[in-house]
């Protein structure tokens, strides 16, 4: 790492620990070099998830402007909404994008976390300015090509945002708290969503226009599942680690899920073949992956990690508890 950004983590430890421990005058550099190292896992995450939401909305803007948008075409979700809006009212796109989402965002904030709705906030107001100030080429009038390539470059930039932990098209939000409350899946109510967008998409532009819609989201929505495997999916997690204890913490009580604890043995090599430990498992949405990577990285970057995709799931907590801000 930079010897200058080594240097301001340091730093800020320093800081950190000073104010845990108001009693003492000089701090170690055994107590700092582990918070140095949590602060790095921190800053790398973080990095890469803002990359993705920059990816993530150049791809969209991109889809936008480059297809869509010069041939008025529409998409579903907020997106949809706010192209038919733009093609039934004076206001700018960039405008409407903002204003259609704001109630799924401030949703966010309550069913998701505060944090997830602030990067979506961010990232809303970058495809904003995005799609009003940059000038992206008109790539082709052919109709089904517009169709297929606006929805897949739209979708690209769904997914990407959705890896940096954020949404540029907040249905998503809407459509899992209604998973919830109403024991549905998320691909249900987003397929309901947009029944009623495309409807109206029929009745106030054309039939011809919907139809050629319904493809754009099909094409978008199948980018999503390929980058991200698909919003409503789970991840069910086993973690083997021998920091199993600060492990099972975190996840209980800074993160607020609940795990089970298998009794393991080692079964590798002649001095881990009697030796115990605990395989924690869990159960965790797509959306709150990243940040649980990042919390186990903090404890034991060589922790063994097994994930394998989930569809639904009955009973327990996390359809209803989010985690922990």
């Amino acid at each position: 790492m930079n010897p200058y950004l080594s240097k301001i983590l340091v730093d800020i430890a320093e800081k950190r620990l000073k104010k845990q421990h108001t009693h003492k005058t000089t701090i170690s550099k055994k107590e700092i070099v582990p918070l140095v190292r949590r602060l790095q896992i921190e800053l790398s995450h973080a990095v890469s998830e803002y990359i993705f939401i920059i990816i993530g909305v150049f791809s969209a803007g991109f889809g936008l402007k480059g297809f869509l948008l010069p041939n008025h075409f529409i998409d579903g979700g907020a997106t949809g909404i706010s192209l038919l809006l733009e093609n039934i009212t004076s206001l700018k796109l960039g405008v409407l994008l903002i204003i259609v989402n704001i109630p799924f965002i401030i949703l966010a904030s309550k069913t998701v976390s505060l944090k997830f709705a602030l990067r979506s906030v961010g990232a809303i107001a970058m495809l904003a300015f995005v799609v009003h100030f940059v000038n992206y080429p008109i790539i082709t009038e052919d109709k089904l090509l517009i169709a297929v390539f606006g929805g897949f470059f739209l979708g690209l930039g769904i997914g990407m945002s959705m890896r940096g932990r954020s949404v540029i098209d907040g249905t998503e939000v809407l459509a899992i708290y209604l998973s919830r409350k109403l024991s549905v899946t998320v691909g249900d109510v987003l397929l309901i969503i947009n029944i009623v967008i495309f409807s109206f998409g029929a009745y106030v532009l054309s039939i011809e226009t919907a139809l050629y819609a319904i493809l754009t989201y099909l094409a978008a929505a199948k980018t999503v599942d390929f980058v991200v495997d698909g919003v409503e999916e789970y991840v069910g997690l086993t973690i083997i680690s021998q920091e199993h204890p600060a492990i099972k913490t975190m996840l209980t009580k800074k993160l607020g899920r609940a795990c089970t604890i298998y009794a393991g043995k080692g079964g590798f090599g002649h001095d881990m073949v009697h030796k115990e430990k605990d395989i924690i498992y869990t159960v965790v949405t797509r959306l709150e992956l990243p940040r649980l990577k990042t919390e186990i990285d903090k404890i034991d970057r060589k922790a063994f990690l097994i994930m394998g995709i989930v569809k639904d799931i009955k009973g327990g907590m996390i359809k209803r508890r989010p985690f922990k801000d």
